[in-house]
């Protein structure tokens, strides 16, 4: 499918002051950071897990654990040829998540079936005292009764547009754009 570029919704600044917010509220809600760690859907979620609990650490004034998680073997939106054939990329989680709770970031937060298929992986892990949901942008469009804690931006959306985020761990800059299903 081609995509065209509708619009840019989000520069790095407006990037870097979703997530100082998301921080401050995640230390807020949580009353500090004890017993707290983030988990990064890959791909992009990874980093943004990433610069959130450093956002935290500097809040804080502690480190907070931040892991990775694939959830390629988790998704029921690919047929059973299709997991096997997927490349898995290595789930990285270097601490117990059990009793304490959890930050999952993700970049976009659509239908809820990543965030699903996130929800399962963690459970083979461990067993966290609570899971919390931040997302850069919520697009609307749930078909799971999945909704996010920390949001960044609430952008409504057609079907056929596509909300993109690009970070500069990932793609070399920071940005989100919509985009829409170029006429064929």
């Amino acid at each position: 499918m081609k995509y065209i570029e509708k619009a840019q919704i989000m520069d790095q600044e407006g990037m870097r002051r979703a997530l100082t917010r998301i921080a401050h509220e995640i230390v807020e809600r949580n009353k500090g950071v004890d017993n707290l760690c983030f988990i990064g859907i890959r791909t992009r979620g990874v980093p943004l897990a990433e610069r959130l609990a450093s956002k935290v650490a500097e809040i804080e004034g502690k480190p907070v654990p931040c892991g990775k998680i694939d959830i390629s073997l988790y998704r029921d939106d690919l047929s059973p040829a299709s997991r096997q054939a997927s490349v898995m990329s290595k789930t990285d989680i270097s601490f117990s998540i059990s009793g304490k709770t959890v930050i999952l970031v993700d970049d976009v937060l659509f239908t809820g079936r990543s965030t699903r298929a996130a929800l399962d992986a963690i459970f083979d892990l461990g067993r966290p005292a609570n899971i919390r949901l931040a997302v850069l942008v919520d697009r609307g469009h749930r078909e799971l009764p999945i909704r996010p804690d920390y949001i960044g931006k609430n952008v409504p959306t057609s079907r056929k547009e596509i909300i993109s985020v690009f970070v500069k761990e990932i793609d070399g800059e920071d940005k989100v754009i919509i985009q829409e299903i170029a006429d064929q």
